[in-house]
């Protein structure tokens, strides 16, 4: 189904289906308020309707968000991957905070992206019927919405969370967009400010969702004294630069989401928390789209038809992701584990429990400018890899948008193989999970070659590898992760190879 096109998607909407939540929203003239396709209102007539790609498309047109159906709690689909991965790295930057900083505007973001401001505009608008700066606008204000309905921070920290500087400002753009004032959405509580607990935001995701192979990915890498898996929770301590914090994530019970409990010595960093939550978790992934795609392919399909709801777990932090990646290679996962855990150790921040609200989580992860400073090889590593992660910390350090979405995957893997001792199988490893480019492949990883071994015992080689590949683009992370799970199934714990820069 074509989600623009005007039958297709009112026909959704009669019907209320939750497979398009996500992949468009009905703009209403008669009422002026833009809904999700499941919106429990009664049914708009046909000729009455517009529909759009994005919420910020709609609100761009000068529709204002549905009450009832809460288009910021609707999935935040990825769909467009494949068909304009510019928009897509476009948006990572946005949920970053790519156009919230003075002076950072449209042509600052295409050239990060390698493209002309005119040509990035001209994109978002065919992709998403919006504007970059529409869609910054509206993340912050649908984002303001979320904390205004879930939580009692007092109007000037929602207002400083949203991104905005001002109350006065927050009050002028939520007037303007809704018509109303902001306190007019916040519930009947009293706003007595965050709790000793923390706030909790619901993150939605389109179903299904394999939270079993989530959270055996966490657990095998939990790093002591800085995250902690159990009972079916992911918690972790959170560095900022006014003190340490802690993020607990769960399913929602008897919803399509997860609940993040943040518990944060700042409230402005609530935006950048809650993306590093959404990219850790993957919830953005549009699995129907994916598994589709990947089924095509015969070795594929019954992978896909076992986990249809497998995500590609992301990195918390890129520095973090990659540090993790090095101490990885020729180890085992669990051997990488408790070297991490002595890096951490060693060079994390002390967190107060008080801050964490648990005794066991002690440390943050070690800041780039520390371990660019330190002789590593005393935690017991070979020199060569010491020396890897003291070129990786010193570049980080010297360069803050370093795991950030560059021109194209292959402008962002070769980024990361210019630091001494990064090969390619870092460098992708890098990018499927830290910078989130769904078509990056470590074509030389060893579980790969193992479960593509075929029925008379014959292992392809990374060039073969790379070769087969290409019929699962533009998804090819999520591919490996399918046959990542089928070789975890049938094998232990295995060492990853080491890159060929070494």
């Amino acid at each position: 189904m074509n989600c623009l096109d005007p039958a297709a998607c009112y026909r959704a909407v009669q019907t209320r289906d939750a497979r398009f939540d996500g992949r468009f929203f009905t703009a209403v003239r008669t009422t002026r308020i833009y809904c999700r396709p499941i919106c429990p209102a009664r049914t708009p007539r046909f000729e009455n309707c517009t529909f759009y790609p994005s919420a910020a498309g709609a609100q761009e047109a000068g529709y204002r968000p549905c009450l009832r159906c809460r288009p910021e709690t609707s999935p935040d689909l990825a769909f467009w991957r494949g068909t304009s991965n510019t928009v897509a790295r476009a948006l990572a930057l946005i949920a970053d905070g790519g156009l919230d900083d003075e002076g950072t505007g449209v042509a600052t973001l295409a050239d990060r992206l390698g493209v002309g401001d005119r040509q990035l505009r001209r994109l978002f608008q065919q992709h998403l019927g919006a504007s970059p700066i529409a869609v910054a606008q509206t993340r912050r204000v649908l984002f303001a919405r979320q904390l205004l309905r879930e939580t009692s921070l007092p109007m000037a920290q929602v207002a400083l969370a949203a991104g905005f500087r001002s109350v006065r400002r927050f009050n002028a753009v939520f007037r303007t967009l809704h018509g109303r004032p902001p306190s007019a959405l916040r519930r009947s509580r009293s706003p007595a400010g965050p709790s000793a607990a923390g706030v909790t935001l619901f993150i939605p995701y389109r179903p299904p969702y394999d939270w079993a192979s989530m959270q055996a990915h966490l657990e095998a890498r939990a790093l002591s004294g800085l995250e902690l898996v159990e009972a079916g929770r992911y918690r972790r301590t959170v560095a900022h630069a006014r003190g340490a914090g802690v993020v607990e994530v769960v399913p929602a019970p008897g919803r399509d989401g997860l609940l993040a409990t943040l518990r944060l010595p700042d409230v402005q960093a609530l935006p950048s928390v809650v993306a590093q939550v959404r990219r850790v978790f993957d919830v953005g992934a549009d699995t129907e789209v994916i598994g589709a795609h990947l089924s095509r392919d015969a070795r594929l399909a019954p992978l896909v038809a076992r986990r249809p709801g497998l995500r590609a777990p992301g990195g918390w932090d890129g520095f973090e992701l990659a540090v993790r990646a090095v101490l990885g290679q020729q180890v085992t996962v669990a051997a990488a584990r408790n070297l991490g855990s002595r890096l951490v150790a060693e060079y994390g921040e002390p967190a107060r429990p008080e801050a964490t609200g648990d005794s066991r989580l002690t440390r943050t992860f070690p800041r780039p400018e520390r371990l660019a400073h330190e002789d590593l090889r005393r935690l017991g590593m070979p020199a060569a890899r010491a020396r890897t992660l003291t070129s990786l910390a010193a570049a980080a350090a010297a360069d803050p948008r370093l795991f950030q979405p560059g021109a194209s995957l292959e402008d962002t893997v070769a980024r990361f193989k210019r630091i001494p001792g990064i090969g390619d199988w870092t460098a992708q490893y890098i990018a499927l999970r830290a910078v989130r480019e769904p078509d990056a492949f470590p074509s030389a990883d060893v579980a790969l070659l193992r479960a593509l071994t075929d029925a008379q015992g014959l292992r392809p080689t990374p060039d073969e590898v790379l070769r087969q590949s290409e019929r699962w683009s533009p998804w090819r992370a999520y591919a490996a992760q399918h046959l990542w799970a089928a070789d975890a199934d049938r094998a232990s714990p295995h060492p990853l190879p080491p890159d060929l820069s070494e």
